[in-house]
């Protein structure tokens, strides 16, 4: 493995990063998880552009053109000589002095990872998971806007760690007015009478790249798909549900806080998309 510090390569034994990088300290930074298929970076420009708008939200300037970035993402990927990878690209505020103020940071540092896929079990696609909604909500939009994807995912992992320890794969947050928002990592989609349904960036969801991808191979498939506002009353109900991320890509859920969603099977139109999804990232 060759690691992407600020323009050089490292191997993973040597990759370091300054005990002051602000990034460590404070989680003051931002990030993309990003796959390649078949030898291909998918979607690599729509990455490079979220991570552009998180850095300016954040008055983060990252000292490099969105080509140059994208470049040394791709170099790095051909470095490393794998085919299908996942890359985590993360850039902190960088190295300065203890104390939250980030004037501190002279310079931000670029750290690039190309590694190994960890693919979710088969099991899990052909029979689905199961899910339960956290306790914890996500940060409201007056506090902190989550269409930024910064280094700080605390709230993400409390809600994780409740999922685990409900002995579920997966938990479901709501907003501060009681909506649907996402998953710890992923968007969550269902089926109901025919419709996809997705939660919008007003209820405070993160605005996926496979996310936005998935809806637009539906309304292409001709599935009629919309952003709307979701209530775990329209979870329970709904025919079929589906998480999207970049490492689940489309993950079947069929329970949810011990109700069955449909027949309690993965649903047809998920697999559709399930099958479209993989057929078209060849492409790409």
């Amino acid at each position: 493995m060759k690691i992407y510090i600020d323009g050089k390569y490292f191997g993973k034994d040597e990759a370091k990063i300054s005990v002051f990088d602000h990034g460590y300290l404070y989680g003051d930074g931002v990030f993309e998880g990003i796959r390649a298929y078949s030898g291909k970076i998918f979607k690599l420009n729509e990455h490079i552009t979220r991570l552009y708008k998180s850095a300016k939200a954040i008055l983060l300037d990252l000292k490099m053109s969105p080509q140059d970035m994208e470049k040394a993402v791709y170099d790095t990927f051909r470095e490393n000589k794998r085919d299908d990878a996942y890359i985590r690209l993360v850039v902190s505020r960088g190295s300065g002095d203890l104390g939250v103020n980030p004037a501190n940071c002279k310079v931000p540092s670029v750290v690039i990872i190309v590694g190994e896929v960890n693919v979710y079990p088969k099991e899990f696609y052909d029979n689905g998971i199961t899910a339960m909604t956290s306790s914890v909500r996500r940060v409201a939009p007056d506090t902190f806007d989550v269409r930024i994807k910064s280094m700080n995912y605390l709230n993400n992992s409390l809600a994780k760690i409740e999922a685990i320890n409900a002995g579920c794969m997966e938990a479901i947050i709501l907003n501060h007015n009681g909506f649907v928002s996402e998953c710890t990592g992923e968007n969550i989609f269902i089926f109901s009478d025919g419709v996809l349904k997705t939660p919008g960036a007003t209820d405070s969801a993160l605005e996926g790249i496979t996310r936005n991808f998935v809806l637009e191979l539906a309304r292409a498939g001709g599935m009629k798909a919309m952003e709307t506002h979701l209530t775990q009353y329209d979870l329970y109900t709904s025919d079929e549900c589906f998480l999207t991320g970049t490492g689940a890509e489309l993950m079947p859920v069929t329970m949810i806080d011990g109700r069955e969603i449909g027949d309690g099977k993965p649903g047809k139109n998920t697999k559709a998309l399930i099958e479209l999804f993989h057929k078209e990232i060849r492409k790409i």
